[in-house]
C-alpha cells in the first residue's frame, strides 16, 4: 500500500506567505502596522533569510541565534524571529525545532486564521514523519475541525489510524470516504487483519467491480470455490467467468471446462471454448496434441448428434415434463447462436418447476441471457438468484462483470 506523500515541508511557509530573502517589512501582519523590529535583532533576522534564500537552512538557523540572544525582545520580535525559524527548521528536516516554532506560530494572536490551518497541515506532516503518530492526529483533526472537506488531510488521518494500528478508526474513515482504489486496499488490507472474511469479501467484490484486476478476480473465484456448501455443480460457472475475464491460460483449464459443458449437454459451448484454446496457443500443441484433437472431434461428434435428434429429443423432454433436460438443451441453443429458440425452452423448462437445483438454473438462465445480447433482462435475472450454495455469489460476480462489459 503507497503511503500518502506530503508535499516538500519548506513550501509550508511560502504557502502562508513567507519567502525565503523577503524584505523583513513585508512579514509585519496589516493587523500590527505599528509594530517595528529593532535593528540589532532585524539584521541577524535578514541574514538568516538571505542564508535561508541561497539553500543554507542549517545556516539561517544557527544566524538565528543572534536574534534570540537580544534581550528585552517584544512579542513582535519573538513573533517574527518564530516564522523565520519555522522555514528555516523544516526546510532544513529539523522537526523538533520546526514543530516548536509552528507550535508558537499556531498559538499566537499575531497568526491569521488562514494561516494557521496551513501551520497545522504542516504540523500534521511534521509529526507524521517524525513518527509521531498521536501528535500528528491531534493536529490533523485540527485542520479537519474547522475544514471537514480537506481531502488531503482525510487521507492522511486514514493514514496515520492505519500505520499506527488503529484499525477500527482506519476502517470507518475508509468505509466514509471516496472509494478509490487505494483506500479499497488498505480497508481491505484492515480487514484481513481483523480476521473479517465477510468485509474482506465485500471490499474485494468492490475492488474487482471498479478497478477489474485479474488478481482480485482471481481471489474472489478462488473464495468462493473455497467458501463451505459450495457446489461442484457450480464449477463449470467459474470457469465461465474466468473465461470471459480471460483467466484461462493452461491447457488443462480449457480441456475441464470442455469436458464439464459436455457433460452438462451443451456441446455448441464445449466447441467454443476449445476453438478459443487453439486460439490463443493452449490447445493443440506439443504432447498433448492428439489429446486436444480426440476431445474437439467428440464435442463436434455429439454436437452433430444431437442436432439431427433435436426434434425427437425435444418432444421426449416435454412429454416427461423434464425441466432440467429443456431447460440444458435450451441453452446448449443459446451458446449455438439460436438465441430465441433456446431461451424459450429455457423458460418452458423453468415454468415446470421441477428443477432438481432451481437457484443454479436461474444462474444459468441470466448468463444465456447476457450471452443472447440481453442485457438489461440478464441483470434482472441474476439480481433474483438466490441460493446458499454459490449461486447467489456467482450472479452478483456475473453483474459485476457484465456492468463492466
Amino acid at each position: 500500500m503507497s503511503k500518502f506523500r506530503l508535499a516538500h515541508l519548506g513550501l509550508v511557509m511560502a504557502a502562508v506567505g513567507f519567502t525565503a530573502g523577503a524584505p523583513l517589512a513585508g512579514l509585519v501582519s496589516a493587523a500590527h502596522a505599528a509594530d517595528t523590529v529593532r535593528a540589532d535583532v532585524g539584521k541577524p533576522l535578514q541574514e538568516a533569510q538571505r542564508l535561508l534564500g541561497a539553500g543554507k537552512a542549517r545556516e539561517a538557523l544557527a544566524k538565528l541565534k543572534d536574534a534570540d540572544n537580544v534581550g528585552n525582545k517584544t512579542d513582535f520580535e519573538k513573533y517574527q524571529i518564530e516564522r523565520v525559524r519555522a522555514s528555516a527548521a523544516a526546510t532544513a528536516g529539523d522537526t523538533a525545532v520546526a514543530a516548536k516554532s509552528f507550535e508558537a506560530l499556531i498559538a499566537s494572536s499575531r497568526t491569521p486564521a488562514s494561516e494557521k490551518v496551513k501551520f497545522n497541515e504542516g504540523l500534521a506532516g511534521m509529526y507524521y514523519r517524525a513518527k509521531d503518530y498521536p501528535k500528528a492526529i491531534t493536529a490533523i483533526q485540527g485542520v479537519l475541525k474547522d475544514n471537514p472537506n480537506n481531502t488531503a488531510m482525510q487521507q492522511l488521518l486514514t493514514q496515520t489510524y492505519y500505520i499506527s494500528g488503529r484499525y477500527n478508526e482506519a476502517a470507518a474513515a475508509l468505509k466514509n470516504g471516496k472509494q478509490s482504489e487505494e483506500s479499497l486496499q488498505m480497508l481491505a488490507n484492515i480487514q484481513l487483519k481483523q480476521n473479517d472474511k465477510a468485509g474482506y469479501v465485500a471490499t474485494l467484490e468492490k475492488l474487482a467491480g471498479s478497478y477489474p484486476k485479474e488478481s482480485y478476480w482471481a481471489d474472489l473465484l478462488n473464495r468462493v470455490q473455497g467458501k463451505p456448501g459450495f457446489s461442484r455443480t457450480l464449477n463449470l460457472d467459474v470457469l465461465r467467468l474466468r473465461l470471459a475475464l480471460n483467466q484461462l491460460k493452461k491447457p488443462a483449464e480449457f480441456m475441464e471446462m470442455a469436458q464439464l459443458a459436455l457433460q452438462a449437454g451443451n456441446a455448441p459451448e464445449a466447441i467454443k471454448i476449445i476453438d478459443q484454446g487453439y486460439k490463443v496457443g493452449a490447445l493443440g500443441t506439443g504432447t498433448d496434441a492428439p489429446r486436444h484433437q480426440r476431445l474437439k472431434d467428440l464435442a463436434t461428434k455429439t454436437q452433430a448428434d444431437n442436432t439431427a435428434n433435436q426434434a425427437t429429443q425435444e418432444a421426449t423432454l416435454i412429454k416427461e415434463k423434464d425441466s432440467d433436460g429443456l431447460f440444458n438443451m435450451g441453452y446448449a441453443l443459446v451458446s449455438g447462436g439460436n438465441a430465441d429458440k433456446g431461451i424459450a425452452l429455457m423458460d418452458q423448462g423453468m415454468k415446470l418447476g421441477t428443477a432438481r437445483r432451481p437457484e443454479e438454473q436461474k444462474l444459468h438462465y441470466g448468463i444465456a441471457l447476457f450471452k443472447a445480447g440481453k442485457k438489461a433482462q440478464a441483470v434482472t435475472a441474476l439480481k433474483a438468484v438466490k441460493g446458499t450454495a454459490g449461486e447467489a455469489d456467482l450472479a452478483r460476480y456475473w453483474l459485476l462483470y457484465i456492468n463492466k462489459a
